[in-house]
């Protein structure tokens, strides 16, 4: 366990706040170019969220504030310890990666602030970067632990070969992964994601998280992803066939459908957000719940459409299962009733007239701006925020994440 904060390190923490609100940004990319010297510390991370144009270093400075502006009410935090830790994990970060990040970062501070970065600043700013680690590490070793124990879990990353691979629609295809050595596969919670490396050539490694789009079976994992447009790891993917092999961590995400659910379920996605909805739909109808679900999803047309024929399945065998589909602009052909229910986005007053608003867990997945507004909408609908559960992937808003 951390020691407690000295009241000096917090004062002189809290006392950079202005220093990093002017030139964060500024110390952040230059942590990471002296972190990204090293290759082995390079690779641990997604280089697409980095550089100029880059994401994560808006990220990771607005993270750094919030730590330093809360650095004597570190229980707020708590939540994004949590969602770190897990992402962490998936991606392979160990206690030993810890100390390159530490240099680097009062390096930079040094390097950015100049004469403002004292000794006492740096020693204040290298015991609040050392008590957050160690929270980290402690959480990080737990997780890994939990892997390595459990029936079908690993530590580190396993082969798994591409068994079929299905196209879901225009944009979407799924893959049915079985690990090569023939063992099972550590159950993951619906929602979870596996984290990918993939090594193409011409580019440093590539990691990438796709969630589980399936319940647990033992033996096999589905992800379903979508062609982005300009995305590398994407568009290798779904140019390989049955017998691609690749290298796979371990389930991991504090997001996940609770079980049993105790309360009524809202499955709500955007696009390919779909895929941790799914797994959680299929979970709760060959569990034969009774709680009842109601499963929302908005895309472009019919050709953008993922999955309807097996969520429609699932509904037709759940206990108490309810879909809606919107399509935002229906091609000329599509029939109301059959191909989609509502045309046109998935609005704030239908999601409160529709939905349980004062009873439900929400769980939604999506586009950023869909989750921005569709969390703001239930916040100000009265749903207090232990029953809204979201998931993204990118560069995580909080802090020091990876």
């Amino acid at each position: 366990m951390s020691q407690p904060l000295s009241a000096q390190t917090v004062a002189l923490v809290k006392a950079t706040v202005p220093a990093l609100e002017a030139h964060g940004l500024d110390i952040v990319r230059e942590m990471y170019s002296r972190m990204f010297r090293n290759p082995e510390i390079r690779d641990l991370f997604n280089q697409s969220h980095h550089g100029d144009a880059g994401s994560q270093p808006r990220a990771l400075t607005g993270a750094i504030l919030a730590y330093a502006s809360n650095i004597d009410n570190l229980g707020a935090l708590a939540p994004a310890v949590e969602r770190i830790a897990q992402k962490h994990v998936g991606l392979q970060i160990l206690p030993e990666h810890y100390p390159y990040v530490a240099d680097a970062l009062l390096g930079a501070i040094k390097a950015v602030l100049g004469d403002a970065a004292t000794d006492e600043v740096l020693a204040a700013w290298g015991e609040a970067y050392w008590f957050l680690a160690n929270i980290l590490i402690a959480r990080e070793g737990r997780i890994y632990t939990e892997q390595k124990d459990t029936l079908g879990g690993w530590n580190g990353w396993r082969d798994f070969r591409i068994e079929e691979v299905v196209r879901e629609s225009s944009v979407i295809k799924s893959f049915i992964l079985r690990p090569t050595d023939g063992k099972n596969v550590m159950t993951h919670k619906p929602g979870q994601y596996l984290t990918f490396w993939f090594d193409l050539p011409g580019h440093p490694p590539i990691k990438r998280n796709y969630s589980i789009s399936a319940a647990p079976n033992g033996e096999t994992y589905r992800i379903s992803v979508k062609r982005e447009p300009h995305g590398l790891a994407s568009g290798w993917l779904h140019d390989q066939v049955a017998g691609t092999i690749l290298r796979v961590a371990a389930p991991a995400g504090e997001f996940f459908l609770a079980h049993p659910p105790e309360r009524p379920v809202v499955l709500l996605s955007g696009g390919v957000g779909l895929t941790p909805m799914v797994a959680m739909l299929e979970a709760q109808v060959a569990a034969g719940s009774h709680v009842p679900v109601h499963y929302i999803h908005g895309t472009h047309n019919r050709e953008t459409h993922a999955m309807r024929a097996h969520v429609r399945t699932l509904a037709s065998q759940g206990k108490a299962v309810r879909v809606t589909d919107f399509h935002q602009t229906p091609l000329a052909d599509e029939v109301a009733g059959s191909d989609y229910d509502v045309a046109g986005i998935i609005t704030d007053d239908w999601l409160i007239t529709n939905t349980p608003v004062g009873e439900a867990d929400y769980y939604i997945c999506g586009p950023r701006l869909f989750l921005r507004a569709t969390v703001l909408t239930l916040s100000l609908a009265g749903v207090p925020s232990n029953r809204i559960h979201y998931e993204f992937f990118g560069p995580a808003d909080e802090l020091l994440a990876a």
